[in-house]
């Protein structure tokens, strides 16, 4: 069930109080949110938090907000991505170029803060590499499975070039035997089997599997990788997996693989080569 209503070129007052070119407060926003974006009368609206304010020479005279909305479902936080473009005291969630049919609310994402480049997340290559690299991914998602290694392998064969920053974002209605894939796939990184990690892009699984020991016996087979229940399970590893879907949610990710590289988000996912010719 979507938590949200898709505006369709539609164009929203948000309030008269605001003037043209300026950038609404937050409770403004929030009353958009509420009477205009989120339909559902079982989803509260909990608060709507800004990430970043950009422009864009193709719009001239536009703010575009990257937000985050604040929700609550069925007693469960769920943080979701909204694209607010403004002007003129008005507010839409789409801006279509009718000539070419682009939709601006998918060729725009937030710029990367440094802090994504932290210890625990680096996989390959040298943190002082001359580019970083960071990849939102799911090891079942087949766009993952074709793209993802083709990525390490740059960052091991180039790693003063490219050093690749990896965060976990399992798709769990579409994949659910990959919430344990991943904290097995933490688990082996922090033991330093890193190799663990890429084996697993060409595990062959049903994705629907959710038995801890039929997965744990596959992923011993296909990698030589051991490891118990208990520590798949222990507390500091599922932690470990909130703080990456909540870092994901923080720069609007809600696909896989999502990339980014030197803070750019890299929209067709091949930018990596031009950094090792």
């Amino acid at each position: 069930m979507s938590l949200m209503s898709k505006l369709l070129m539609s164009t929203v007052a948000a309030t008269a109080t605001l003037s043209a070119n300026a950038q609404p407060d937050t409770k403004t926003l929030l009353n958009y949110v509420k009477t205009s974006v989120v339909k559902n009368p079982q989803v509260k609206v909990k608060g709507v938090t800004i990430i970043e304010s950009k422009t864009l020479k193709a719009l001239p005279g536009w703010t575009v907000l990257l937000t985050t909305m604040d929700l609550e479902y069925n007693k469960k936080e769920i943080h979701a991505p909204e694209t607010m473009f403004i002007k003129d005291g008005l507010v839409t969630g789409h801006l279509v170029n009718l000539k070419t049919g682009l939709d601006y609310r998918n060729e725009i994402k937030p710029t990367l803060k440094d802090s994504y480049y932290n210890d625990e997340h680096l996989l390959f290559g040298n943190k002082n590499a001359a580019h970083k690299v960071v990849i939102f991914s799911d090891p079942q998602c087949p766009f993952c499975q074709d793209v993802v290694p083709k990525i390490f392998t740059a960052a091991k064969e180039n790693p003063t070039k490219i050093a690749v920053y990896y965060y976990h974002l399992p798709l769990l209605r579409i994949h659910p035997v990959s919430g344990v894939l991943t904290r097995i796939m933490h688990v082996a990184q922090h033991e330093g089997k890193t190799d663990v990690v890429e084996k697993i892009y060409s595990l062959k699984i049903n994705a629907k599997e959710t038995d801890m020991t039929k997965i744990l016996a596959a992923v011993k087979s296909h990698t030589g990788y051991s490891v118990s229940a208990a520590k798949v399970n222990d507390a500091a590893v599922k932690k470990a997996l909130k703080a990456d879907e909540a870092a994901a949610g923080k720069m609007m990710v809600s696909g896989t693989p999502t990339i980014y590289i030197d803070g750019t988000w890299d929209k067709k996912r091949d930018g990596y080569k031009k950094l090792v010719k």
